[in-house]
């Protein structure tokens, strides 16, 4: 049973990887693109944050693919009191 689920999850990691991958492809791009236009002596600097900015935008992207998953909305059946049809007076 245990191999089973492991087996299980291992195939859903596999499966959200690949999505992940298409998710990320253009970041990954531009992040190789710029590391391979960029001199070694100006690797810091602006082309250091740019990188870091990608990086975050590709973790931004892994994390929302993860809640994604999540079922946070549950549907609770409608409630069986009365509404009220007029504020009650005051006194």
């Amino acid at each position: 049973m245990q191999e089973s689920r492991a087996a299980d999850q291992e195939v859903l990691n596999q499966q959200l990887a690949a999505e992940l991958g298409e998710l990320i492809e253009a970041e990954l791009l531009e992040m190789v693109q710029t590391l391979q236009d960029t001199e070694p002596a100006s690797l810091f600097g602006a082309t250091e944050f740019k990188i870091r900015g990608l990086a975050l935008q590709i973790a931004k992207k892994a994390y929302q693919q993860r809640l994604d998953q999540k079922k946070t909305a549950t549907k609770a059946p409608p409630s069986r009191a009365p509404t009220a049809s007029a504020p009650p007076a005051t006194t």
